[in-house]
């Protein structure tokens, strides 16, 4: 794997304890330790769940991309993935700020630019293992 990539990976799973610790936060909100309206749990909860699974699946791409042996600049598209892990949470998070909104607000552009570069990501990520693997076989 690329070194630079490596250190992506090891910087990723530190990241998984933020997103444990926002857990934590998720527990006060449904406790109603925080005054937040059903939008906000619901778009809090949202983005938490996104971020921990687009995380693990961030990975997974990144390793389906090493084990099949893709190089040439495409293994960096499971970066997109991760980046994505992040627009994607923030734009749930950012977009429904503010006491008591009744809906999004316009951070909620973040998520939907998480979306496509998500996409993208995934597409090019998908074919890159399909090609390395079709160039194994001849």
């Amino acid at each position: 794997m690329n070194p630079i990539l490596t250190i992506v990976v090891g910087a990723t799973l530190l990241t998984v304890v933020t997103i444990a610790y926002g857990g934590t936060f998720l527990l006060r909100v449904a406790t109603g330790g925080y005054p937040f309206n059903d939008l906000q749990k619901a778009f809090f909860r949202a983005g938490h769940a996104h971020a921990g699974v687009l995380v693990i699946l961030g990975l997974v791409c990144v390793l389906a991309q090493d084990a099949a042996g893709v190089g040439g600049g495409w293994e960096w598209a499971a970066v997109g993935v991760l980046a994505a892990a992040i627009l994607i949470s923030a734009g749930f998070f950012l977009s429904v700020l503010g006491r008591d909104p009744q809906r999004p607000g316009r951070a909620i552009v973040i998520l939907w630019i998480g979306v496509a570069v998500l996409t993208a990501a995934l597409l090019t990520v998908g074919i890159s293992v399909i090609a390395a693997g079709a160039s194994a076989l001849g």
